[in-house]
C-alpha cells in the first residue's frame, strides 16, 4: 500500500512541476523548456520502478529459439559436432587412464 501511495504522490508532484514549468516556459524562460520534458520522463521512470518493485522476476524477453542453420552448412555442423565428441571421449579416456596409473603406482 505504501508503494502505491508513494507512486501517486510522486506522480502528483511531477504533474504539478510540469504545469509550473510549462507556465514559466511559455512566459519566456528558455531553461524551463528542458524541465517541461524532464518531469514527464521522471514520472515514467517512477511508474517503471513501481512496476519492477511489484513484479521483481518479470521480464519482457522471449525464450531464445535454436538458430536456424543454412542447409549447405548442416553437414559441416554435424562433422564439427562429431569431432568435438571425439575430443571429449579422448579426454575422458586419458583421465581414466591416468587415474588407473595413479592407483597402480600407489599400490606398489
Amino acid at each position: 500500500m505504501k508503494t502505491h501511495l508513494t507512486l501517486v504522490v510522486g506522480l502528483a508532484l511531477c504533474t504539478a512541476a510540469f504545469v509550473f514549468e510549462l507556465g514559466r516556459a511559455e512566459g519566456g524562460n528558455e531553461l524551463s523548456w528542458a524541465y517541461v520534458f524532464e518531469w514527464p520522463l521522471l514520472a515514467l521512470f517512477a511508474i517503471y520502478m513501481w512496476w519492477k518493485l511489484l513484479h521483481p522476476g518479470f521480464t519482457f524477453r522471449r525464450a531464445r529459439e535454436k538458430p536456424a542453420i543454412a542447409p549447405e552448412y548442416e553437414g559441416m555442423l554435424r562433422a564439427w559436432q562429431g569431432e568435438v565428441a571425439k575430443l571429449e571421449m579422448n579426454r575422458r579416456t586419458e583421465e581414466a587412464g591416468s587415474a588407473e596409473t595413479d592407483a597402480v603406482t600407489r599400490d606398489e
